[in-house]
């Protein structure tokens, strides 16, 4: 395994945290200070809505990076550069948007995790 197979697991690990981070928001767990701009402690039925499909695409994510360096052989795409270029990008506006988050707390934790999961992405697809 090369560097970037390495880093895409890391990753695949820290979105499938994250995922399950939103599911245990869409079940009501008073966590909603960490995300979405920390407005609700427990998130209202429509953000948790948000939430389940935040981590469907959170677990899609780990799945594109990890076919994208052939550690996981499950579909033959054509090509996965556009979908991990976009998901890096969308992690760079993710990070910025953490920093200037109204919520200490999202700021504090959220900030650190999305700006390492931009880092290791940006490598990943500049390799």
């Amino acid at each position: 395994m090369d560097i970037a197979s390495i880093l895409s697991v890391v990753v695949a690990i820290m979105f499938v945290s994250i995922a399950v981070f939103q599911v245990l928001l869409s079940l009501g767990f008073p966590l909603g200070e960490f995300a979405m701009g920390g407005f609700h402690k427990v998130l209202p039925k429509k953000l948790r809505i948000v939430s389940v499909f935040n981590a469907i695409i959170l677990l899609f994510m780990g799945f594109i990076f990890l076919q994208h360096t052939n550690v996981f052989h499950a579909f033959n795409f054509s090509s996965t550069n556009i979908f991990v270029w976009a998901i890096t990008i969308f992690l760079g506006f993710n990070t910025i948007a953490n920093i200037v988050s109204r919520s200490r707390k999202e700021r504090v934790v959220m900030t650190p995790l999305s700006s390492i999961a931009f880092l290791l992405c940006l490598y990943i697809s500049l390799s």
